[in-house]
C-alpha cells in the first residue's frame, strides 16, 4: 500500500529536542511510543510517524530550512481556538512564533494556521480544522 511511513528528524542535542518537540507534538495529539538512548518516536494513530534522533554523521548542529531539503513540517491542530492555543503558549516551550503580524492568515485568507521555529532553526506548521 502507498503512502508516507515515517518522518525522521536529526536533531544535534535530543535531550533539547525532546523538550520542545515533546511538547508540540503532545499539543496536536501525538504520544511517545518509544524511547532508546538516542532517539525517541512519537505517533498520532496508526499512520506514519515521526522519530526525533541524534546521528554521528550530522553535518552540522541546526537545521537551515532555506536550503535543499525539508522546509517544514505541516500539523493538524484543531480547532482555531486549539491553534490560538498552541501559538499563545508556543514562547514558553522553546518555539518562536513567525508571521505573527500576518496571523493567522499568513497562508492566505482560508488557511487559517501558525508557524514556529524551534531553537535549531526548525519550523512547524499548525493548521486548523476546515471550519
Amino acid at each position: 500500500m502507498p503512502g508516507l511511513h515515517r518522518v525522521e528528524v536529526w536533531v544535534a542535542e535530543l535531550s533539547v529536542a525532546s523538550v520542545e518537540w515533546g511538547w508540540l507534538l503532545r499539543e496536536v495529539g501525538f504520544e511517545r511510543s518509544d524511547q532508546w538512548a538516542d532517539g525517541e518516536t512519537w505517533r498520532a494513530g496508526g499512520g506514519p510517524y515521526l522519530t526525533l534522533t541524534t546521528s554521528p554523521n550530522l553535518s552540522r548542529l541546526d537545521h537551515d530550512r532555506r536550503g535543499p531539503g525539508v522546509n517544514h513540517l505541516a500539523f493538524l491542530g484543531g480547532t482555531r481556538a486549539q491553534v490560538d492555543a498552541v501559538m499563545a503558549a508556543a514562547s514558553a516551550n522553546g518555539w518562536r512564533p513567525l508571521y505573527q503580524d500576518r496571523y493567522p492568515f499568513a497562508g492566505g485568507p482560508s488557511h487559517y494556521a501558525g508557524w514556529l521555529e524551534n531553537s535549531a532553526g526548525f519550523k512547524a506548521e499548525i493548521v486548523a480544522d476546515q471550519e
